[in-house]
């Protein structure tokens, strides 16, 4: 499938998904939800592996990189982004995850020892400030809030998104050395997200969360979307673009689907951004898109040839 297809997908898919999580807030925990999901997903995934034939163990050298990029992909920033949307509108934790854009690089940098341009740096300060003007009416609100003896809800929320996006933008590094030892991208998916799967549940036995059954239909169409689209068909895409052009440029996602993801909030979640708020935005993403205008990394010759069937056959299936 061709590379620009893939980069459509996923950014239609994870354009909604923010707001299909508020669909799971309420009567379950948010680490239960995520274990509900990507368990499902894991499934879905090892038993379409398993029809088409593929050997489901993996090594102990490609295992140990598929831990940690699973347990950070799959489980610290997917607990974080399901807490964080209990305190914060959907359409702003799209937006912090603009920024992967600029973690991306910087932790490519301390993992894969890959070089900085001038241009992250700048549109990082840029983008840094965009988030400021973003949240600074909401921060000095839960300042005060805190300060009078409140428990500054909107505070913990934006620390547990940032958290979220750096997590994610480390499994997202690792997602190269995963491939260097197991080219099999739905296989290697399987075995993250179940990694993931297991921390987060034991995290929720650990703080005593109680796993109860989905109990509304909403419940239920958010977990089937977020598990089948959001998590198989989008990671997959995504993913095979890593492979491809490199996790800098793989991030592009990034800059439309906050843009997606706020047109559903203002439609579906009645979010109203202000003066301020708008300006933020657009330095933000304004700033994404400059760093983005950097010129391509060169994909390796293997990556460039590999058609990806597994992710075209997932596509025409889910249609």
């Amino acid at each position: 499938m061709p590379s620009p297809l893939l980069f459509v997908v996923a950014c239609l898919i994870w354009g909604s998904t923010f707001w299909a999580i508020t669909l799971q807030l309420g009567d379950v925990p948010p680490a239960v939800s995520v274990v509900y999901r990507f368990a499902l997903a894991s499934a879905v995934l090892f038993v379409w592996c398993k029809l088409r034939g593929d050997k489901l163990m993996l090594s102990w050298r490609a295992q140990r990189w598929t831990i940690v990029q699973g347990c950070a992909t799959f489980g610290l920033s997917y607990i974080c982004t399901y807490s964080a949307e209990q305190y914060l509108v959907s359409a702003l934790v799209a937006v912090l995850f603009a920024l992967m854009v600029f973690w991306n690089p910087l932790i490519s940098r301390v993992i894969l020892g890959t070089p900085l341009g001038w241009r992250t740096w700048a549109a990082g300060s840029v983008a840094v400030s965009g988030v400021i003007l973003l949240f600074y009416q909401s921060i000095g609100g839960a300042l005060r809030d805190i300060m009078a003896g409140g428990e500054g809800h909107f505070l913990l929320g934006l620390i547990l998104a940032l958290v979220a996006t750096i997590a994610s933008s480390v499994g997202n590094v690792l997602v190269v050395k995963v491939r260097q030892q197991a080219p099999n991208v739905l296989l290697t998916m399987a075995w993250g997200m179940l990694w993931g799967t297991l921390l987060v549940a034991l995290w929720a036995l650990a703080t005593g969360e109680r796993f109860v059954a989905p109990p509304t239909p909403r419940y239920w169409a958010g977990l089937i979307y977020l598990s089948l689209f959001g998590s198989v068909i989008a990671f997959a895409c995504f993913f095979t673009l890593i492979d491809r052009i490199g996790s800098d440029k793989a991030v592009y996602i990034g800059v439309v689907t906050p843009v997606i993801s706020v047109l559903l909030s203002i439609r579906l979640e009645d979010f109203r951004p202000g003066i301020l708020e708008c300006v933020g935005m657009l330095l933000c993403l304004g700033s994404v898109a400059w760093a983005l205008k950097a010129p391509s990394r060169r994909a390796a010759p293997a990556a460039e040839r590999e058609p990806a069937p597994a992710v075209s056959i997932l596509l025409k299936k889910a249609s």
